[in-house]
């Protein structure tokens, strides 16, 4: 096993091992919602991505003192962690306002939201992982505003068990058919592994990702179009197409969409355990 596996390996393994704890802790404590079944689920089971990365650094820390090579090469971790904390505010503080339009009119109607936090937010945190020299100013705006609208999109997509993982496979399998990257692949890795295990969870309908877990798979997949695509016209038509998908999902269902689409319906269901 190359060394610079570790981290997805050992997340794994602690997603795998803290998971259902986790998710009866977050029964117990009375934190369910309702999904689009009418099933009370345990809610936010995204605290599982933080958790274990987290908890994964403790042993990767030991292996890097004892001159285990890349065992801390997490990528992103400050950008991913800071949408994160926004997406955990807004599953415990969120008010009856939802999607663009209607933060927008919270705000406006002089009420806090905190849709309107996380976006602001989350905007900052893109400016700042995106960063770049001075005169190449367009990329480090069109990287950014790919990064928002990435993480963003994720959270309208979340709508079924599964949905946002198997999207994020997508995406990574695209952005590796275009343009393999294994330091990306790895330095990644340790999300995708913590993404794989709430997958998991999400298909059997034993938690729901709430926005602490479907924005943090969306700005993970943020950070693999930013990290693949290598001009600013690639940049400039994926901001095109998430802003396109975004804005249908503001005024139209995506849900209904992938039900009349054979092939994305399939995709959608495959996997998929109701819970009785």
């Amino acid at each position: 096993m190359p060394q610079d596996a570790l981290p997805f390996v050992i997340t794994v393994a602690v997603a795998a091992l803290i998971g259902a704890p986790l998710l009866r802790g977050l029964a117990d404590g009375g934190f369910t919602v309702t999904n689009y079944r009418g099933v009370a689920l345990p809610c936010p089971l995204g605290l599982l991505i933080p958790a274990a990365v987290t908890i994964a650094f403790v042993p990767l820390a030991l292996l890097q003192v004892l001159g285990v090579d890349d065992a801390l090469g997490v990528a992103g971790v400050g950008f991913v962690l800071g949408v994160v904390a926004l997406g955990l505010a807004d599953d415990a503080y969120s008010g009856a306002s939802r999607g663009w339009r209607g933060h927008a009119a919270a705000v406006r109607e002089g009420r806090f939201s905190t849709g309107a936090l996380k976006a602001v937010g989350i905007g900052g945190l893109a400016l700042f992982a995106t960063a770049r020299p001075p005169g190449d100013e367009l990329d480090w705006l069109l990287s950014a505003l790919v990064l928002v609208l990435c993480t963003n999109l994720f959270n309208l997509l979340d709508l079924r068990p599964g949905r946002a993982v198997k999207a994020y496979a997508l995406v990574v399998a695209g952005c590796a058919v275009v343009a393999w990257d294994a330091d990306l692949f790895w330095g990644l890795g340790a999300w995708t592994a913590a993404f794989l295990v709430c997958g998991a969870f999400d298909l059997r309908e034993q938690g729901m990702l709430g926005d602490t877990g479907s924005n943090a798979i969306g700005a993970v997949a943020g950070l693999w179009l930013v990290g693949t695509i290598d001009s600013n016209l690639g940049l400039g038509i994926a901001a095109i197409v998430l802003l396109a998908v975004t804005a249908y999902g503001e005024f139209r269902s995506i849900s209904a969409f992938v039900e009349r689409t054979p092939g994305l319906r399939h995709l959608d269901s495959l996997g998929r355990v109701h819970r009785a």
